[in-house]
């Protein structure tokens, strides 16, 4: 739950009628455009009018979010056991959020004794997780899931302009549009690792038909793994995350709470008995958002020594000896806020 990615990048949403560089996107009225498609980018019209982010576009060059989190596992059901409202106690946490536009982030996640740290230096995805140490993410770099539940309105648009128009739904009493985008075949297979196969990556979008905001977002993502001598296990990710409290920030309308929940499903194996679900639960809040933050530069977001893209010829990036850094750039960063 910490830095699950979108299934698309931004630099890859753009088509000869949507220039890369052009915010805020331009509707295409020629007769080539499906109607899914200029339906939905009236839609993103729409949220960009509702949330005033075209203020952003020419004074925005980054931004720092902070939020407090809790987290709590709430079922795991295995083809033999049941078990819901797990007795554990929620683990509560906190999360910062730095990003340099366009295509720049990182976010640091702690909650409980577990330290989550990902960037992307908008060429390179990277994680630094405590059970897996620094690894580069395979394929194309991709925005952050977290920043397009209410906190990055821009980025949200960009992505969702070449989404398709699949439907109307109610949610919360709210009929809201609903708007899908998907990773391409040619992008998942940019993923795939060794004997982990990416089949499917979507998101869905569910903008409120009365406020224009984005109130829902559900994806799914699933991964075949392939072991020696043995069937092959699935892997389903669902999150599905409620988007609350839309107050303005400079101008700009920022949610400022929401509710995750993400359902785990592992299924195949022999004889398909190796099949579990678990549910976990996050609820979250904003406590400051601050614009243009003084002395906040591209090179925080370098990737820790130990990650260093691929060479030229398209080889997978590698993992190299070295240690973490950038711990002077946050400290001169978070120093600029106090």
């Amino acid at each position: 739950m910490a830095c699950p990615l979108c299934p698309v990048s931004v630099s890859s949403c753009s088509s000869p009628t949507h220039d890369d560089d052009s915010f805020p996107p331009r509707i295409s009225l020629t007769d080539q455009i499906p109607i899914e498609s200029s339906s939905a980018q009236y839609i993103v019209q729409q949220y960009i009018a509702a949330t005033g982010c075209t203020k952003l576009y020419t004074s925005l060059k980054n931004s720092y979010t902070m939020g407090k989190l809790k987290m709590l596992a709430k079922d795991y059901e295995t083809p033999s056991t049941v078990s819901r409202n797990l007795p554990r106690s929620a683990e509560i946490g906190s999360f910062v959020l730095w990003q340099f536009m366009p295509d720049m982030w990182s976010v640091e996640l702690v909650v409980g004794c577990n330290k989550v740290h990902a960037g992307s230096n908008g060429e390179i995805v990277w994680r630094q997780t405590p059970w897996l140490g620094s690894q580069a993410a395979k394929g194309p770099a991709r925005p952050l899931r977290r920043a397009i539940q209410g906190l990055d309105p821009r980025t949200t648009a960009k992505m969702f302009v070449e989404a398709r128009f699949v439907g109307e739904k109610r949610i919360r009493e709210e009929d809201c549009f609903i708007l899908k985008v998907a990773a391409s075949p040619a992008a998942l297979a940019e993923r795939n690792d060794g004997s982990a196969e990416v089949i499917r990556h979507a998101l869905f979008g569910y903008f409120s038909q009365k406020s224009g905001f984005l109130v829902y977002v559900e994806d799914s993502h699933l991964t075949r793994i392939e072991y020696t001598g043995n069937d092959a296990v699935y892997w389903e990710t669902t999150i599905e995350t409620t988007i609350d409290n839309y107050k303005p920030v400079d101008g700009v309308m920022i949610a400022h709470s929401g509710r995750s929940v993400v359902t785990v499903f592992k299924f195949g194996g022999q004889l398909g008995m190796t099949s579990t679900k678990t549910r976990i639960e996050e609820t979250w809040t904003i406590e400051e958002i601050v614009f243009n933050v003084p002395g906040l530069s591209m090179d925080f977001f370098i990737p820790p020594a130990e990650v260093r893209k691929g060479s030229a010829s398209g080889d997978p990036p590698e993992l190299t000896s070295g240690k973490f850094g950038n711990g002077k750039a946050w400290q001169n960063s978070r120093g600029k806020l106090k």
